[in-house]
């Protein structure tokens, strides 16, 4: 067995060989898509819509601007993107094609089909040339890519220089005592709504283990620097439950 094939990265809590994480991954959202919307009202009490509205704010897209929205789903950041634009265009990349199916289904992807792709691909691997996009986004999904170092460096690659990285992620309360409340929170409470709403009690207690194996504020910030991201800093959102990343390809 050759080195490559024994490297192993983290499914939730559990290590497993980094080729069987995507598949891994695949199933999980492929099991929760037509719920997921719901479940994400139901896990943050509808504060994500709050999150991804302070995402649009601080990108603040303008008329003509290309996105490509990655771990894009059911089409939340694309639709935003391209009603504060007043017009552009939004490719939506998820690896997981159900998601993308449940996104086509919204009543925004009907009215704004001319200005939007679907398309099923990997973040570390994308299909798309160099110096194609003006705004790369991506929103509570980079925690789910085997290699997230890997996604930053396509990132940069394929926007165009004067190009925006957003990055909206799940990440660490600083403080101690609110972080252990919030865990108990999400250990014990989340599982089981996935199990209410979804029927499906092991795709969200992997979840709730992924927020807690991702890379906190400071240590991801230096994983968008080395990509080659400039004037790179970030923002809590909700005393950090969720934080937002940004840079620039100059």
């Amino acid at each position: 067995m050759s080195d490559e094939t024994q490297k192993t990265t983290h499914f939730g809590f559990a290590d497993i060989p980094e080729s069987e994480k995507a598949g891994r991954v695949q199933g999980v959202f492929g099991s929760v898509a037509s719920k997921y919307d719901v479940m994400n009202d139901a896990m943050s009490f509808g504060i994500h819509r709050i999150w991804k509205d302070a995402m649009m704010d601080w990108l603040a897209p303008r008329p003509g601007q290309r996105l490509l929205d990655v771990a894009g789903g059911t089409g939340d950041i694309s639709f935003r993107f391209l009603k504060r634009a007043g017009h552009g265009h939004a490719t939506v990349l998820d690896l997981t094609e159900p998601m993308l199916v449940e996104g086509r289904k919204r009543a925004e992807a009907a009215a704004m089909a001319d200005q939007l792709d679907w398309v099923v691909g990997d973040a570390m691997a994308l299909p798309f040339a160099d110096n194609t996009f003006d705004v790369y986004t991506i929103s509570f999904g980079i925690r789910n890519v085997t290699r997230p170092q890997e996604a930053l460096n396509e990132a940069f690659r394929v926007l165009k220089p004067g190009g925006r990285l957003m990055v909206l992620e799940f990440s660490q309360i600083p403080n101690d005592m609110m972080q252990k409340v919030y865990d108990l929170y999400s250990f014990n409470i989340i599982p089981r709504m996935g199990q209410a709403i979804a029927n499906d009690r092991d795709s969200y207690q992997y979840l709730v283990e992924s927020i807690r194996k991702f890379p906190d504020q400071e240590t991801f910030l230096g994983m968008v620097r080395a990509a080659g991201f400039e004037n790179a800093k970030y923002r809590n959102l909700s005393m950090g439950i969720a934080c937002l990343h940004s840079g620039w390809k100059i």
